[in-house]
């Protein structure tokens, strides 16, 4: 039998999300191998967004995490999460939520990141007026252009970050998601070069403040070329795996941990079929193709709309209405997020459900 065709999953309503636990655990222990050791790592939770999923990763000896919300930040709190950094800027009402997120958890250390003196104003007065510290990263942009402070504009803002109370600076934030090259060398390349851009001011971090900063670098793309760097790395992605990760890096060590799956609702003529897998289903950002199917490696998406989506086959008479089929995402972390629950399979059996449970704005305390 094939890995992804578990027969009790053809008795469930479909869409859905399935989670194929082994999996999970190898593309973990994998990750902590390939930097060494789990203290190296500071997962994206971003992508799985599940408690189980986080305390699978907290088993295999990984303390530290990044999140994208408060709703994150507060899943690895319950859990007992020691390190959890809000890979955000907080402002507004974030900045109170933040606050009170430390207050209900004291065991959890938090930290958030910083880009501009307004923010950072902000967010001391907050934290001091209330008599408390937020750690804080330094949001680098050396490339990606969609948060972070220039490297050359860094050393004034860091000057400025001292005089402020309430804050305690931590280290520096680089993601260079826009780092995605498809020749490993060519990226490694690209990666030097990025961190040789901030190379002068980790100097003058640690000459200022008498200690090296933490550097928290990396995304699923380019976590393997900062492995032999005194960073931290912060995969996501690598924790279910995708199909346009699989088609770009080859020769990354994960595997597919997660599948969509549709059932035909419709055979519109000789070589157009209808699943119900429509676009609040599976991610939909990218162009058609957004899935591939693994049962049906020659239907090719051609169109999609909230409930729907149809495929061109070669031959509709080769599938049957109601037929299941299985299918990789694209992308999958904005597909996990379009789902309460996932299905979880272990050892070719469905042995539960994990609820996904920080796809909410907000967790009542």
């Amino acid at each position: 039998m094939q890995w992804f065709t578990i027969d009790s999953l053809n008795q469930i309503d479909t869409p859905c999300l399935v989670l194929y636990k082994d999996r999970i655990e190898k593309n973990i222990d994998r990750a902590a191998t390939m930097v060494k050791e789990p203290g190296n790592l500071r997962p994206h939770v971003k992508t799985n967004k599940i408690s189980e999923v986080c305390l699978m990763m907290m088993n295999a000896g990984i303390t530290k995490f990044k999140c994208a919300t408060i709703a994150e930040a507060e899943m690895l709190a319950r859990l007992n999460a020691v390190d959890v950094l809000l890979a955000y800027q907080p402002v507004g009402p974030k900045i109170v939520r933040l606050l009170n997120l430390s207050k209900q958890y004291p065991s959890t250390n938090f930290s958030c990141l910083l880009d501009n003196m307004v923010a950072a104003v902000d967010l001391s007065a907050v934290f001091s007026d209330a008599g408390r510290q937020i750690r804080v990263f330094i949001d680098l942009n050396t490339g990606m252009n969609r948060t972070g402070i220039l490297p050359s504009a860094a050393y004034d803002f860091l000057d400025a970050l001292v005089e402020l109370p309430g804050i305690s600076i931590e280290g520096i934030h680089v993601y260079d998601g826009h780092l995605t090259a498809p020749d490993p060398e060519l990226r490694q390349e690209q990666s030097d070069a990025a961190f040789k851009s901030i190379s002068p001011f980790i100097h003058y971090f640690e000459n200022l403040l008498k200690r090296l900063p933490i550097v928290v670098a990396g995304g699923s793309a380019t976590f393997q070329t900062h492995i032999k760097r005194a960073v931290e790395c912060s995969p996501g992605t690598f924790v279910f795996w995708d199909w346009g990760y699989k088609q770009l890096y080859p020769e990354m060590p994960f595997e597919i941990a997660a599948l969509v799956i549709t059932r035909i609702i419709s055979i519109v003529n000789a070589s157009l079929i209808t699943t119900d897998l429509g676009y609040k289903s599976v991610a939909a950002e990218n162009p058609l193709p957004r899935i591939h199917f693994l049962n049906a490696y020659d239907a090719r998406p051609v169109s999609q709309s909230e409930e729907h989506l149809s495929l061109q086959v070669p031959d509709s008479t080769r599938y049957k209405i109601g037929e299941v089929l299985y299918g990789v995402p694209v992308h999958i972390c904005p597909t996990v997020a379009l789902y309460d629950q996932a299905i979880v399979v272990q050892n070719n059996k469905v042995s539960g459900t994990w609820n996904v449970i920080a796809r909410k704005r907000a967790l009542i305390y």
